[in-house]
């Protein structure tokens, strides 16, 4: 991590702490919408703990801001988009497509080679995400499920399942990611499934 990158992260604590404050909400209500514990959202907020990626995403989609916002990017290229890239201590890039406070957020994960053996660390959070596999492949663990996605392949699945995306010994992948509130969902199409929670479908078009 470079001293910019440091900086931009020390930054967070005092943002996260107004945006809870200007919205009137107790560290309880937003450990409970997001995931996070009130205790780490306390060192959070008082700079005693740097976020990770993990932490930035439901926080941005608690207080209707970018990552960027949150991060206190400045912005670049066309001012309706901020394509600055956002690295993680694990090696994963970020790069928010999406400015639009509220609703679904976009963005491209660009992650390193993995190891196949590795056992992940899962995560819920309250939302809904649709992922779509541009390059390589991704590994996919949702609950007991154990899924390897290949480029043009989608996955659809309530972010309250326990989840961890990571790349396989084969390469880096990149994927499309799109995150949105509990309920709200991407408009694919789909066939129908037993269980609506861990959907999987193909959105190329049939021939």
């Amino acid at each position: 991590m470079n001293e910019e990158q440091r900086r931009a992260l020390d930054a967070v604590g005092p943002r996260l702490k107004q945006l809870r404050l200007r919205r009137g909400t107790t560290l309880t209500d937003l450990a409970d919408a997001t995931g996070i514990s009130a205790s780490t959202l306390s060192r959070l907020e008082a700079g005693l703990r740097r976020p990770t990626l993990e932490q930035l995403l439901p926080l941005a989609r608690v207080h209707n801001v970018t990552i960027d916002e949150l991060v206190g990017a400045p912005p670049t290229g066309d001012p309706r988009i901020n394509l600055r890239p956002i690295a993680s201590k694990d090696g994963a890039t970020i790069l928010p497509l999406t400015r639009r406070p509220g609703g679904i957020q976009a963005y491209k994960f660009i992650l390193p080679p993995g190891n196949d053996g590795r056992a992940p660390e899962l995560r819920t959070h309250e939302g809904y995400d649709w992922v779509y596999v541009l390059n390589g492949t991704l590994r996919l663990v949702l609950g007991e499920n154990n899924l390897v996605l290949q480029p043009g392949e989608a996955a659809e699945f309530d972010t309250r399942t326990p989840h961890w995306f990571g790349a396989t010994s084969s390469g880096p992948v990149e994927f499309l990611s799109l995150i949105g509130k509990q309920g709200e969902r991407a408009h694919v199409r789909v066939a129908p499934k037993a269980d609506q929670s861990t959907q999987l479908s193909d959105p190329r078009p049939s021939r």
